[in-house]
């Protein structure tokens, strides 16, 4: 298949659709909602977008302007362990595929699941510290056959 992920999906529109669904979702779940308890930024959403977008073979606006890999990581670790949370992060992101209105398509759906399941556990590579994060890490890529091996952060 030479459509990208991000392609199959609907593109801008439906990845945008996609974080905008499941950041509501784990905002309404207690556990998960924990996560943001410290507040977030009101371009959220679209910053979130923008990451998942690059990681799934879409435009690069997020590397090119907006962050990286290492600064991800480190908003998401020194926060210990939390299988329980992840779990259910997982599990609002399969609902947000159906708010969204995602394709009916099981493999663009399974590819998303293992996708996003990879992403959390990437966000937990480094539970101890955020001072562990590596600088300059390069962003990720997830394609129909998996993650691509880029050296560093992965």
């Amino acid at each position: 298949m030479s459509e990208s992920v991000y392609d199959a999906m609907g593109g801008a529109e439906a990845v945008l659709a996609l974080a905008h669904h499941w950041h509501e979702r784990v905002l309404a779940d207690a556990m998960v909602a924990h996560a943001f308890s410290h507040g977030f930024r009101a371009d959220h959403t679209e910053r979130l977008a923008a990451y998942w977008a690059e990681q799934l073979g879409g435009p690069t606006a997020y590397t090119e302007g907006l962050g990286d890999h290492s600064q991800v990581l480190r908003l998401h670790s020194g926060n210990g362990e939390h299988a329980e949370m992840d779990r259910r992060s997982e599990a609002c992101f399969a609902q947000a595929m159906d708010d969204a209105g995602l394709p009916d398509d099981e493999r663009l759906r399974a590819t998303l699941t293992a996708w996003f399941h990879w992403g959390v556990e990437l966000m937990d590579t480094y539970p101890e510290t955020p001072d562990a994060v590596p600088g300059d890490l390069p962003l990720p890529r997830w394609t129909w056959d998996g993650p691509v091996v880029t050296g560093q952060g992965l």
